[in-house]
């Protein structure tokens, strides 16, 4: 099944025999190390590795875990018949926050955004990049020129970090196989098409657990973030990867089969 997209938006895993796909991870670097480990005794010719967002927010090692994804995308690409498009990292919510904390001082209401963002998480990437919140506030308060200092500030100290801007410029908003599975972060809105998807990637306003009817011509959606953090949980046209890591919980990756089904696992 042949599905055209924006390549500068979706990835399209072509050729796969078997796609790995990493649920939320969540600054968990060590869990990530461990479930790399085991995806590596397992990867075969053929198969790809899709990350499903939040690397991000929670958990105390978010530079750490950064770093982890880039040393694990070399070791895939260093093994016989490795190629760059093997490896797909998906825009979670919380990397898409990380980018509106960047352009901070653009917002109407700079400091009712920043407060929600760090509801949400954003803390621990601030620190993991030298910053203090108790400054980005004061910025607030202050206006535009002053914001800008600060989010300049947090810009440098992501862009001195090696391999890091380049991952970020990497994202995807989802990825596809030629066999008609469809990746995602958070979910869909079967009412809109894919390629006008936009919030819905992050923010969908439907559980793809209780789907019905397929998405488009996709036979099966596979999602990383669970906000009940279920585990993995598998219906007849969804599953979903998401145990909690950086929430109490653990990390989990499942590989996925050309047809959709769910052929191993693994956790951390």
């Amino acid at each position: 099944m042949k599905t055209a997209v924006s390549r500068d938006r979706f990835a399209q895993l072509r050729d796969a025999r078997r796609v790995w796909a990493v649920g939320a991870i969540h600054g968990e670097a060590r869990r990530l190390a461990r479930v790399h480990d085991l995806i590596g005794e397992r990867f075969y010719r053929g198969d790809r590795l899709v990350y499903l967002g939040n690397y991000l927010c929670h958990g105390d090692d978010v530079r750490a875990t950064l770093d982890e994804l880039l040393d694990f995308r070399r070791r895939v690409l260093g093994r016989p018949h490795g190629f760059a498009c093997d490896v797909v990292y998906l825009r979670g919510a919380q990397e898409e926050m990380w980018q509106k904390l960047l352009q901070l001082q653009f917002a109407p209401n700079p400091g009712e955004v920043l407060a929600w963002l760090v509801r949400a998480g954003v803390e621990a990437t601030v620190r993991a990049y030298g910053g203090d919140m108790r400054q980005g506030f004061a910025a607030t308060r202050d206006g535009p020129r002053t914001i800008t200092r600060w989010t300049s500030a947090l810009r440098s100290a992501m862009n001195a970090a090696e391999g890091h801007s380049t991952l970020f410029a990497a994202l995807r908003h989802a990825a596809v196989t030629d066999a008609g599975l469809l990746f995602v972060h958070a979910g869909v809105d079967p009412r809109r098409d894919l390629i006008v998807q936009g919030d819905a990637f992050w923010w969908s306003p439907v559980d793809i657990l209780e789907l019905t009817t397929p998405f488009a011509t996709f036979k099966r959606i596979i999602r990383g973030f669970d906000q009940d953090r279920r585990g993995v949980v598998e219906t007849t046209l969804a599953v979903s990867v998401d145990a909690g890591a950086g929430r109490g919980g653990r990390l989990l990756a499942a590989c996925i089969a050309a047809d959709g089904q769910i052929v191993d696992t693994c956790e951390a």
